[in-house]
């Protein structure tokens, strides 16, 4: 004698549904996994359809004049390296804090109120210290250069900056072909 499936509106539909979805689930559960379902190649490509993202490195230009830091900006950009700019120190570490992909830093050291020396000097007392940063100056001496780079940055460029020499230190720094 076949039993009779109650419809939506029915008396016992309800009841049905749940103790279809209970059995169904609990079927799942029992079944014994089967290594055979899927061949090696559909395995392989799941992995890699599955796997997260890879968050593209960015770098973070920090000058307190926006000419500057929007020109490197779009010349980084035209290369397809992603960018983001600071007008100085605070908003620096403001970044630096929250966007964990910054790989890399680009700072004038002639800033106000607090020059890039500072903003070196914090960065590297902060949870950051291994960035890798890059100099950019148009106005400095021997002893602040010798400062600098005593802090373990990349490079110390003078401005008007090589570009291709920015961009070659920016590729290596950020492991990028």
């Amino acid at each position: 004698m076949a039993v009779k499936v109650p419809t939506k509106g029915e008396p016992g539909y309800v009841a049905f549904v749940v103790i279809t979805l209970e059995r169904d689930f609990f079927d799942e559960m029992n079944m014994a996994e089967h290594d055979d379902i899927l061949s090696d190649a559909e395995r392989e490509a799941l992995a890699v359809l599955s796997a997260p993202l890879a968050h593209s490195p960015v770098v973070l230009i920090v000058d307190d004049d926006p000419v500057n830091s929007d020109a490197l900006k779009w010349y980084l950009k035209s290369w397809g390296i992603e960018c983001m700019t600071a007008d100085g120190v605070e908003e620096a570490m403001f970044k630096l804090h929250y966007e964990p992909r910054i790989a890399l830093l680009i700072t004038d050291l002639r800033m106000q109120p607090c020059d890039g020396l500072d903003l070196i000097r914090q960065i590297r007392e902060s949870e950051r210290a291994a960035l890798s940063i890059i100099v950019v100056s148009g106005d400095t001496d021997v002893e602040e250069a010798v400062d600098v780079m005593h802090l373990g940055v990349v490079d110390f460029l003078l401005k008007p900056v090589d570009l291709d020499k920015l961009l070659g230190l920016v590729k290596k720094e950020l492991k990028i072909g």
